[in-house]
């Protein structure tokens, strides 16, 4: 690659490569070229793509090179960029000092900094200091000082929300789990009730709600709301590499109930996410989780096979070896926060939680896959689908999307859902028979409520140029909007096999290019 144009090609070819190493690999070198040709703009157009592929990958921390040398590039030409890349930048600017937090890599006074010189470009720029407040909380809280936490939580609570904010959906989620800490169990749970009852919500929702008001549910005594919580959400969050930082709180609700034995399936089932942790704050809460796990359920005389990693070999320990081995990691790696931090906060909070001791005897969970209604109807039989014309049911819609090996999740009642992209897609069976497949995207990206003109542009575009799906504007009435598409087809007559995996192939694609093009959006 020695050309602008190769260079060019090169990096939109990176772009559609799947997240993980060989991207971020990539991406890097892609980089490197750039900057030995003199292009700024492809170096950070090249960087910009990073953030994101360390984002959704793993070690986040390894964004905030990237992250200063394009704000540098912004702020030495602003006449390069479009007002775009500063939203953009905006954006990410949040992401780069949230990630400060949840690694000891990178000082407290290089944090606090980056917060001021954020607070700074959002004051001259006009901007709510909702988001400045949200972090401040965090920091705050991360380093022990509650009053301080508490202080910012009230304004970031009050503050007006713009675009700049986090998802309407997701906020409440992250004030529970600060409620919670501070013992606030009623408060906590009265926070995301608009999240539960289906007021707000987003892609990462109720699940992520659910996580927060765990232990809540189980302080107040709402134990059968609890069990239903961890059961519903831990369905989605196993399957999900990047839930990685919710399984704390599932392995620690499982033990802390007279659940050992599941306790001890789910560590083993994820063990391994422990050697490439999206983060030290995860990988420190999941080791000091596995270690109560580990110490609570040693008398079961369970072992657990822990695969090999780099240099340690693979190995079938017993829980007290393994328990040894991640609290040990745990104390290491809150003792570097403390370090970093100039406190004990951390390692007096994970040494609590390594320490904890059961809360019930005894707590019965809801079957792990019900067996609802839905399962009881004909599906179309193992042998013949190719030829087989049957009607529409569940089954023929997981036996498709297994065809194409996506990952989904099936609610309760029927629906079936899963992330593609970056929207939310649910495919639903309506009319009398159940006979209308109902395919509905969610955006993941939102919009302020002010943009309202723009966003019912942009769709009644989409209408005019698109086929599938029909898009439309839903406002909040919080400060936000969602915009969604939705695909009906009828299925009266019955749906064979392949005809039923084009119809799906051709909602998930056209639903995640709608979703991509507003994440696109200015």
């Amino acid at each position: 690659m020695t050309t602008a144009h190769e260079l060019q090609e090169a990096l939109e070819e990176a772009r559609e490569l799947p997240d993980g190493d060989g991207k971020i690999a990539e991406l890097e070198r892609i980089a490197a070229h750039a900057d030995a040709a003199g292009d700024v703009r492809l170096g950070y157009d090249a960087r910009i793509d990073l953030i994101d592929a360390y984002n959704n990958h793993t070690e986040r921390w390894r964004m905030l090179p990237a992250f200063g040398w394009c704000l540098a590039a912004y702020d030495r030409d602003p006449s390069m960029f479009e007002e775009w890349d500063g939203e953009q930048l905006r954006w990410y600017h949040k992401w780069a000092v949230a990630t400060l937090r949840s690694t000891p890599r990178v000082g407290l006074a290089q944090t606090q900094a980056a917060l001021d010189d954020m607070e700074r470009r959002f004051r001259a720029g006009g901007h709510s200091m909702q988001t400045i407040y949200n972090l401040r909380c965090k920091i705050a809280d991360h380093i022990g000082d509650e009053p301080g936490a508490r202080k910012w939580f009230d304004l970031w609570r009050t503050a007006e929300r713009d675009e700049n904010s986090d998802c309407a959906g997701c906020d409440p989620s992250r004030q529970a789990e600060l409620l919670a800490g501070w013992g606030e169990w009623d408060d906590a749970v009265k926070t995301v009730e608009p999240v539960l009852s289906g007021v707000l919500g987003c892609a990462e929702q109720p699940e992520k709600a659910l996580v927060a008001v765990l232990m809540p549910y189980l302080r107040l005594g709402r134990h059968e709301e609890a069990a239903k919580a961890h059961v519903r959400a831990y369905r989605r969050h196993r399957h999900e590499r990047d839930a990685f930082a919710f399984l704390p709180e599932h392995l620690r609700f499982c033990v802390l109930t007279g659940n050992a034995d599941r306790a001890v399936d789910i560590l083993a089932e994820h063990l391994s996410w422990l050697d490439r942790p999206y983060d030290d704050a995860s990988a420190m809460e999941f080791a000091a989780a596995g270690a109560l796990v580990c110490r609570l359920a040693a008398p079961t005389g369970r072992t657990i096979h822990r695969p090999s990693f780099e240099s340690r070999p693979e190995a079938t320990l017993t829980l007290e070896q393994l328990g040894a081995d991640l609290a040990a990691q745990a104390r290491e790696i809150a003792g570097q926060f403390d370090a970093r931090n100039g406190t004990d906060h951390q390692s007096r909070r994970m040494a609590r939680w390594m320490s904890a001791e059961p809360m019930l005897d005894s707590l019965e969970l809801p079957p792990d896959q019900p067996t609802p209604s839905y399962m009881t109807e004909p599906g179309l039989p193992p042998e013949g689908r190719e030829e087989v014309v049957a009607p529409l049911n569940v089954q023929s819609i997981t036996a498709a999307l297994d065809d194409r090996g996506d990952r989904y999740y099936v609610d309760e009642d029927g629906t079936v859902g899963g992330q593609w992209g970056k929207g939310m897609l649910t495919f639903d069976r309506m009319g009398e028979q159940g006979e209308i497949l109902h395919v509905r995207v969610v955006a993941q990206r939102r919009l302020p409520a002010d943009r309202l003109m723009e966003a019912y542009a942009f769709c009644n575009a989409w209408n005019h140029d698109k086929l599938l799906p029909k898009a439309y504007v839903h406002d909040t009435g919080q400060g936000d909007l969602i915009l969604a598409g939705d695909i009906t087809t009828d299925l009266e007559h019955g749906v064979a096999a392949p005809q039923l995996g084009v119809l799906l192939h051709a909602a998930i694609v056209t639903s995640a290019q709608f979703a991509d093009e507003v994440a696109d959006l200015p």
